[in-house]
């Protein structure tokens, strides 16, 4: 298999992580060490970032962590990923939030994990795009109009979602092709797969990714 640093491409890019007060810790921290692979194995271009609309926010399970930045800067992001957690809803009633929450699945790669699809489809983002959430959030995303499909992941064009905390990865993966290509992305999965299982793992998480990567193996979201 071949390095990582191969595929590496020398331009900046930057990956805001929604997170907010109560959030999931393995939807926001999973996407995040995975995400900063790409960054540990040399990029110093590659800035993936906890943004929130509080300086400190604290998870369902009571861990407390630091924001690196407020969400004022999302529009500046090549890709945003929106967490979950359990005031989802409670962020959706709020104008203040969501009036920052400028995302643009034109120029950006916008993606959804569990919950989070629930505000992709506040914020018109997915505009009848199918989805997916989880099982515990699907009555009310469902209710709010949005179209749910029975799987762990679905990208249209620049949107992607994903369902079940483990399902993570599969954002992460499809992150990495868009935006430093196909290999890259295998390489990050392999390294934080199972051992004894590497190959079936990556294996079984590009081929939920891959058929949303269209014909080349290296695709740009965004232009450089």
């Amino acid at each position: 298999m071949q390095g990582l640093a191969a595929y590496l491409r020398i331009r900046t890019v930057r990956i805001a992580i929604l997170t907010f007060d109560a959030f999931n810790d393995l939807d926001s921290l999973v996407a995040f060490a995975m995400l900063n692979r790409i960054a540990l194995m040399g990029d110093a271009g590659w800035h993936v970032r906890i943004a929130s609309p509080t300086p400190r926010i604290t998870s369902m399970n009571g861990l407390t962590i630091d924001a690196h930045e407020d969400l004022s800067r999302i529009g500046q992001a090549d890709a945003v990923l929106v967490g979950s957690g359990m005031k989802t809803r409670e962020i959706a009633a709020s104008p203040a939030i969501m009036g920052q929450l400028r995302l643009d699945p034109v120029r950006q790669l916008i993606a959804a994990q569990c919950s989070g699809t629930y505000l992709l489809g506040q914020l018109g983002v997915l505009n009848g795009l199918p989805a997916c959430t989880d099982l515990t959030s699907k009555p009310w995303v469902v209710a709010s109009g949005v179209d749910v499909v029975d799987q762990p992941f679905i990208a249209r064009g620049n949107v992607a979602t994903a369902g079940g905390c483990l399902a993570a990865p599969y954002l992460v993966a499809w992150l990495i092709a868009r935006l430093k290509g196909l290999e890259a992305a295998r390489e990050v999965l392999h390294y934080f797969a199972p051992v004894g299982e590497k190959q079936a793992y990556v294996e079984r998480a590009l081929a939920h990714v891959a058929p949303a990567l269209g014909s080349g193996a290296a695709l740009a979201a965004v232009a450089a």
